[in-house]
Order: structure tokens, then C-alpha cells, then sequence
């Protein structure tokens, strides 16, 4: 190990499992967007607590900045190693601690993949609600770091709705155990809170006390077909006031074509330029006929063009598919991301605007954009025209990105509804946030982390 800064630290943690192969380095030091070059130092895995605290402390005296890494699955480069940082990823901290049946709660170590806190909670006869269609590859100590929320948040909110409690190790490597597993904790600031959303700049989540709860009742999942963008909301108000929503996404004929082209099947015959799938409870005949009933009164107002309602478990899945497959189907052809977000009562205005200047500003390349109504949270996807050159086209999404967070600021909106602020969207922080807020943002940052070594660059454009 030729560089002394990693000798010591082997010296101090010799179980440590330390990686330095040029191939390793490329692959733990970048996330999603790969639009920056991996150039991390090394990578760590650490196993405990103990050992994520003593390489804190080793960084802080060899002034090494950390960057912590679980899945890498983020969409806004805040997990990217590109200036020397050790990465530090905790994949290999990935297990259950304990389950806890009269407070319904899972303490889980942050690698712990999502579907496998799905199953583990399954398998006590409980659920953790929080869910999106990266289950499989994105870790809970990543969902907390950047507060995800996914498909079922008009049902179950957001992650912060379901942490119970947090241990943490600060950027100065002191641990934090952060509100117990309480539910009623009225004795001063909650750090806990503080922690989720905070893009792993204050503290490295070593473990996470994660609420659950009773598994909903039958649900049916159903597709519809709208003729045009205004029928969205119309729909969304008629199904909501009728039905007890899970969730209620929406997609454009764009999507559909990209999803369809990757292996998914059509369950709508025809050419419609905009699709919602819905879950709703159906425990009873009662709520079956409500469905019913709110389906054709929209077909009667016009609002819907058809549907289809899954008679199967395994149809329920293809619908889904048509929606959870739309990031996959689209990650070969690397997509400028935007992932923003409204008050709901402010889509309709703010979704003609988007669509114009959207089709205004980018007169040659495919827009694919798909969303969560019911959160006022949408997904816009630019595709590079064939012939643009990488940097030309990232630099023609940057201006747009800047249009679009001065239309977002007007709205009340985020220019990042789930997904982060990252190295991707931090020179537009100062449209969701004001002056005064980012300075006192940059003094929280101070205290948990005085010398900076916490994923710096990301959050601050200027960090």
C-alpha cells in the first residue's frame, strides 16, 4: 500500500478491508449519473460502529475527505467520488439487530438492501411502506440520506415518517443515538431529522431503527388512458374523493414506447399520450364497486380514454411494470435527469408551463417525464439527440435547468423532490431555499462536521 495515509490506517484497523484496484476504484466511486470521472483514494468497508468511527477520526487528522456509499443508486451525483475521497461504503453492514414486537419496529444496519427490510418486516407479519422500483439495488442508509420517497408516499409519506430512531457517526467522529426509538421525545432538537435528507454531510448512518406497520388490505391495481394532460388532475380528484388511494402514478406515451421496447407488455391497445397506474384499497365489495363507479363517471366526462383493471396478481405486476420500468428502460441512453417537485394544488398551472418551456427548450431532444401525482412530485428524463456531443448536450440541460428552477420558484416548488441536491443540482439550491436559510444550512454543517471532511461538494455549489 504505497500511499502512508492508507498505511496508517491498516496499521490502525488491520481487519479492515481496504480496496485500491483500478477497477474498484471506478465502480464503488460513482453512482447513477455517471457524468463524472471516478477518482476516489481507496475504498473502505467497514463491519462496525467502531471501525466507521476510528476512520472518521483518521480522516479528520489526515484531512481525507469521506464520501459514504451504500447503493450508489442516486440520481444526483451526491455519492460520486471524484477529487481523492475515501469512499466509504457500508455494504458490508447490512444486517437485521433486532426486531421489537410491541413497538413494531426493525433495527437494521444502513447496506441493508431495501427488498431485504421488505421481506425481513414480511416475515414478522408487518411492512415497511416505503417503496420505489430500486428496491432491489438501493440500500436504507442511502433512502435516508436523501429522504426518499418513491410510489407510495400519497399512503405512507415519505422515509423521515418511518425512522424511529438513529445512530450516527458525526463528521468529528463522535456517535450519536438519536431519539431512541421514542415516540414522544419533546426534549429539545430533533437530530434525527435533521440526519434524513442530509446527503451524508453531518453524519454517517451506522444504524437505523425503522418503523412498520399492519399490511394493507386488498388492494387492485388499475391502468387508465387519458386523452390530455389536464384530465390528470381531473382524475386524480375524482378517483382520491372516491377511493382510499395507495398510490397514483402517471406516465407519458414516450415512457410507454421506451418501457414496451425493453420487454414489457401493452395492456391498452391504441395510442394515448398519457397513462396513470392506481392502487386502491378493494377489501370489500363495496370498494370494488367504487372503482367501478369512479371509472365510468370519468369515461362519461371524458377524462378517461379506457383502462383496464388487473385480474391477477401477476397482471397487477405487468401493469406496475409499465411504470417501474421506465428508469431501466431508459439508463442505456443516459438521460439528463430533473426531479422536482410542487405543491399538488399548484401542478395544473405549473405542468403547462413545464410543457411548454420543456417543448420550447429542447425543440430536437425526446422528453420522457412520468411522476407522482399525488405528491406533486414529476420525473423529467432529456434523451441526447443523436450527432450532439456529450458536453454540448449537458451544458444545453444546465440553461434549461436554470429556466426551470426560476418557474419552479415562482411555483412554491424543489428543483429536488427525492432524489438530493448531489454535485448535479447544487447550483440551483438558492431557488428552493433562501439566503438565509443556506447560511444557517452551512452553520448546522459546521458543528456536525467542523473540517469539512463529510462529502464535501456536495449540498454547497461552493463547498
Amino acid at each position: 500500500m504505497s500511499d502512508p495515509r492508507l498505511a496508517e490506517l491498516s496499521r490502525r484497523l488491520p481487519e479492515l478491508r481496504v480496496l485500491t484496484a483500478p477497477a474498484e476504484l471506478e465502480h464503488y466511486g460513482r453512482d447513477w449519473t455517471r457524468r463524472w470521472t471516478p477518482a476516489p483514494l481507496a475504498i473502505v468497508l467497514p463491519t462496525s460502529a467502531e471501525e466507521v468511527q476510528a476512520i472518521v477520526r483518521w480522516a479528520n487528522e489526515q484531512r481525507v475527505a469521506i464520501v459514504p456509499s451504500g447503493g450508489r443508486t442516486g440520481l444526483s451525483g451526491g455519492a460520486v467520488a471524484a477529487n481523492g475521497e475515501l469512499v466509504l461504503s457500508l455494504e458490508r453492514m447490512n444486517r437485521v439487530l433486532d426486531f421489537d414486537a410491541v413497538d413494531r419496529t426493525l433495527t437494521v444496519q444502513p447496506g441493508m438492501i431495501l427488498q431485504h427490510v421488505h421481506e425481513a418486516a414480511r416475515e414478522r407479519g408487518l411492512v415497511y411502506p416505503v417503496d420505489f422500483a430500486a428496491r432491489g439495488s438501493c440500500s436504507i442508509g442511502g433512502n435516508i440520506a436523501t429522504n426518499a420517497g418513491g410510489i407510495r408516499v400519497i399512503r405512507y409519506g415519505n422515509t423521515r415518517e418511518w425512522i424511529a430512531g438513529l445512530k450516527v457517526v458525526a463528521g468529528n467522529g463522535e456517535l450519536l443515538d438519536l431519539n431512541r426509538g421514542l415516540i414522544k421525545n419533546s426534549s429539545g432538537y430533533d437530530f434525527r431529522q435533521l440526519m434524513i435528507g442530509s446527503e451524508g454531510t453531518l453524519g454517517i448512518v451506522i444504524e437505523a431503527t425503522l418503523k412498520l406497520t399492519e399490511p394493507p388490505p386488498p388492494s387492485q391495481v388499475m391502468l387508465l388512458a387519458l386523452p390530455d394532460m389536464d384530465a390528470l388532475m381531473q382524475v386524480f380528484a375524482l378517483f382520491r374523493a372516491r377511493l382510499v388511494l395507495q398510490a397514483f402514478e402517471f406516465f407519458t406515451d414516450h415512457a410507454l414506447r421506451h418501457v414496451l421496447a425493453h420487454g414489457a407488455q401493452r395492456a391498452i391497445d391504441g395510442d394515448h399520450p398519457y397513462y396513470v397506474v392506481t392502487e386502491f384499497d378493494a377489501a370489500d365489495e363495496h370498494q370494488q364497486e367504487a372503482a367501478l363507479t369512479a371509472f365510468e363517471q370519468g369515461m362519461t366526462e371524458g377524462w378517461i380514454s379506457d383502462g383496464v383493471i388487473a385480474q391477477s396478481e401477476a397482471q397487477a405486476a405487468a401493469l406496475w411494470r409499465l411504470r417501474e420500468g421506465i428508469t431501466e428502460s431508459l439508463a442505456p441512453r443516459r438521460p439528463y435527469k430533473n426531479d422536482v417537485s410542487v405543491r399538488i394544488s399548484a401542478v395544473p398551472a405549473f405542468l403547462h408551463e413545464m410543457q411548454a418551456l420543456l417543448a420550447r427548450e429542447y425543440p430536437q431532444a425526446e422528453v420522457v417525464w412520468f411522476g407522482h401525482i399525488g405528491d406533486g412530485n414529476l420525473h423529467i428524463n432529456v434523451l441526447r439527440p443523436d450527432g450532439l456531443a456529450e458536453d454540448a448536450f449537458i451544458a444545453q440541460c444546465e440553461h434549461v435547468t436554470k429556466l426551470l428552477a426560476v418557474t419552479l420558484q415562482r411555483h412554491g416548488g424543489s428543483i429536488s423532490a427525492e432524489h438530493g441536491i448531489g454535485l448535479v443540482k447544487r447550483a440551483y439550491l438558492e431557488s428552493t431555499r433562501s439566503a438565509a436559510e443556506i447560511a444557517l444550512m452551512r452553520g448546522v454543517r459546521q458543528v456536525f462536521d467542523p473540517n469539512g471532511i463529510l462529502n464535501p461538494g456536495k449540498l454547497f455549489a461552493d463547498d
